[in-house]
């Protein structure tokens, strides 16, 4: 069932992944139809054809390798270095007006997908988290550079960096795309105390414990340079999330107390749970001692008691802090089911926010103060794991949908840049031919031309390095993972 569930997962990234490149492909197709030019082929996926007809003069195919798709235009900019000699003797002249048309088509229908994708969103509404609609702060690294300067759980963010924001996670308005984005020795912090008003902080971003030893050797490999992505501003903030139970162990404190999966876990002792952490600190610490927890069940309140132990075998002094303490025996959700369906952003704010945070990343990535840099973009192995981990969630298909938003927008803006052999370089120079009243030609166009894909075919495979190391790439650790077990009332070790 397992490899099923894989497999069918994949086929739908293959899938929604596929659509967006082909109905990309398929706006250049089209306007090259409309303006007259000659279309060699059309193809859905790369390689050798596993099939192909030809029909009005127009090879349509579908090609082996399950990626994208293209359509050949030899009356476009020449590219003889790379797809090998076309006679453009034998091809009738097109004029700059019809490459740019043809050119622009192609993030004209990104676009136009992204709107369609939009108006769905709209329609079906998008899942959203907690920390996705509000800024209340979760946890604070006591250790860490935000709680150094002064900044606790239960505080409420107004602004970052000088900029307001409106929830904790998200594209933009977030508090955690201002930390990122933001370039000064210090970050502003504007908070919300209750009883205590409006409180403002300087947090250094660097104020981070020092390394040990083994630390800043593992940080100094090349191994973990090649394929760990830089590390991004971060001063040890995490929104409110509360607790939700995913799973409940067997003969664990929390089975023994009736604890369900899906039950939300609002208080200890009187005390609001802002996060995971925050309940494993309270808990971890006390066995033996009962704790009360007020929790929702079904939109009902309840009260349980039960008492945290630690577990009956375990291999605890073997792994992580290399130390034994009490659990109540739970896995917690982290995987999204705590989401609620909220009714979509309209069409307009979704394209908005989109265009917003490509402009905003751009920017970024070219600033010289920005810790933002080609290493944290992402290839087609980043978004097809983005698109999976996507679907793998409640609701998810709604977040797919969100998502393909803002990659046909990104797509879009992307290929519109006046690079070579993108969509933006094919308009610059059918513009300058327009200006010049001749198109450019020679050895030299097709040496640039050429020298760019290479460009661009070397920073595709430097982020897909990158997204490689999001799986595996220089992770360290023994591979030993935490192994518990929790006993029948009667094989329990009798305690003093």
């Amino acid at each position: 069932m397992a490899m099923l569930s894989f497999l069918g997962t994949l086929f739908l990234v293959i899938l929604v992944f596929n659509l967006m490149i082909v109905v990309h492909e398929w706006g250049h197709f089209l306007a090259a139809r409309w303006r007259g030019l000659r279309v060699d082929k059309f193809y859905v996926w790369f390689g050798k054809p596993l099939w192909k007809k030809k029909i009005n003069g127009v090879e349509y195919g579908l090609g082996s390798i399950p990626f994208g798709g293209f359509v050949a235009l030899p009356q476009m900019a020449p590219m003889g270095g790379l797809e090998g000699e076309v006679d453009q003797d034998n091809l009738p002249p097109i004029t700059p007006l019809d490459k740019a048309i043809v050119a622009f088509a192609g993030p004209l229908f990104s676009f136009l997908l992204a709107c369609a994708f939009a108006v769905l969103v709209w329609q079906v509404g998008k899942p959203q988290s907690e920390m996705h609609t509000t800024t209340v702060v979760g946890d604070v690294a006591a250790e860490g550079p935000a709680g150094k300067a002064g900044i606790k759980a239960g505080d409420i963010i107004k602004t970052v960096d000088g900029h307001p924001v409106k929830r904790f996670e998200g594209l933009v308005d977030s508090v955690r795309w201002s930390m990122v984005a933001s370039e000064g020795d210090t970050i502003p912090f504007e908070v919300e105390r209750p009883g205590e008003g409006l409180l403002k902080f300087d947090v250094d971003p660097k104020a981070w414990p020092e390394l040990d030893k083994e630390e800043k050797e593992e940080k100094a490999s090349w191994w973990s340079t090649i394929f760990k992505r830089p590390e991004l501003r971060d001063v040890g903030l995490i929104g409110q999330m509360t607790p939700m139970v995913n799973m409940v162990m067997p003969n664990s404190p929390a089975d023994d107390a009736g604890l369900q999966a899906e039950d939300l876990v609002l208080r200890a002792d009187g005390q609001p749970l802002r996060s995971l952490r925050t309940l494993g600190r309270y808990i971890e610490d006390k066995p033996g001692k009962s704790v009360q927890l007020d929790i929702e069940r079904a939109g009902k309140p309840l009260t349980l008691t039960l008492t945290p132990r630690i577990p009956d075998k375990n291999n605890m002094k073997d792994v992580g802090d290399k130390k034994e303490y009490a659990m109540i025996g739970v896995q917690w959700d982290s995987s999204g089911k705590r989401t609620v369906v909220r009714p979509g952003p309209s069409p307009a704010e979704q394209i908005t926010d989109a265009v917003k945070h490509m402009g905003a990343l751009v920017t970024k990535l070219l600033s010289p103060k920005s810790d933002l840099s080609p290493a944290h973009m992402s290839g087609p192995i980043g978004v097809g794991h983005n698109y999976y981990k996507l679907f793998q969630l409640q609701d998810g298909w709604r977040l797919v949908l969100w998502f393909s938003v803002i990659f046909n927008v990104n797509l879009a803006i992307m290929n519109m840049m006046p690079f070579p052999v993108l969509d933006g370089g094919h308009i610059t120079m059918a513009a300058m031919e327009a200006i010049r009243r001749k198109p450019p030609q020679g050895r030299l166009l097709e040496y640039v031309q050429t020298a760019c894909a290479l460009l661009l075919f070397g920073f595709l495979i430097f982020v897909t390095v990158k997204d490689t190391g999001d799986f595996f790439g220089g992770n360290k650790g023994d591979g030993k993972s935490l192994e518990i077990e929790w006993l029948p009332k009667e094989k329990r070790p009798a305690t003093p």
